[in-house]
């Protein structure tokens, strides 16, 4: 059976996220789940995502509907949380059936092991980011986030989220610092031997790199993301591809 990649979405809930969000439930619907099992959410599948206890944003329905339709096709799901959904949890969990990684997963696919993780924090010179993500997955900030009203909260973090990629993403994504960090990453865990296969987010650029490891040859593979590429990582039982999912029709 084959597993699909998909990284750093940014489902906004928002009026000015509706293409986006066609796009990814159309893709969703198209996965023919006779030949795919597995779904990998590579990070930054929601723009924003909070959990209160009796609130779900309704601006997410439609594609919580399509994850649940694959669900009840027996659809499996790893959510490795990114930057902007970190704070994912029970709902998720319990009803979509999403297993949820707060750092980096190892699975084993044809044998090869296979080292998987959004990779924000990465970039060594990103203290800011550092300090802010220690702060806010803190169970007092998660407490106190909570006491805002949903409608405000999710004003709240579309205009942070706005602000945030005005600032950090760059016009060339090749040369950016992100990217540069990750390739630096998974090039020292595959020489270590840690991964035969590195898939990463977070960079915004689908990549797909052989690089040497202690048994010959190792894959570092950046998934992209859904703001610019429409990209996708397919594992199809003997290889992986990265796509474009206006070209490929699912898996």
């Amino acid at each position: 059976m084959a597993v699909l990649f998909v990284a750093d979405v940014h489902l906004d809930a928002g009026p000015a996220g509706r293409e986006r969000m066609a796009d990814f439930v159309a893709f969703l619907r198209r996965i023919d789940s006779s030949s795919v099992n597995r779904l990998v959410l590579l990070g930054d599948l929601f723009d924003f995502w909070f959990e209160y206890h009796h609130v779900i944003f309704s601006g997410y329905f439609e594609v919580l509907r399509a994850f649940a339709e694959l669900r009840d096709q027996g659809m499996a799901f790893d959510l490795l949380c990114g930057n902007h959904d970190f704070w994912a949890g029970r709902f998720l969990e319990n009803e979509l059936g999403f297993k949820i990684h707060r750092g980096a997963a190892k699975v084993e696919l044809g044998g090869l092991n296979v080292l998987m993780m959004h990779g924000d924090g990465l970039n060594p010179r990103d203290w800011g980011y550092r300090a802010y993500k220690r702060i806010a997955r803190a169970r007092w900030a998660i407490a106190l986030f909570r006491l805002l009203h949903p409608d405000r909260a999710m004003a709240l973090a579309r205009g942070v989220s706005r602000s945030s990629r005005r600032l950090t993403l760059p016009a060339d994504e090749s040369a950016s610092g992100e990217t540069l960090a990750l390739r630096a990453f998974a090039k020292d865990a595959l020489a270590k031997g840690d991964a035969d296969v590195v898939i990463l987010g977070h960079a915004h650029y689908p990549l797909r790199e052989e690089h040497p490891t202690p048994k010959g040859t190792g894959l570092y593979i950046n998934a992209g993301d859904w703001l610019s590429h429409h990209s996708y990582v397919l594992w199809d039982g003997e290889d992986f591809h990265l796509h474009v999912a206006d070209e490929h029709s699912g898996a």
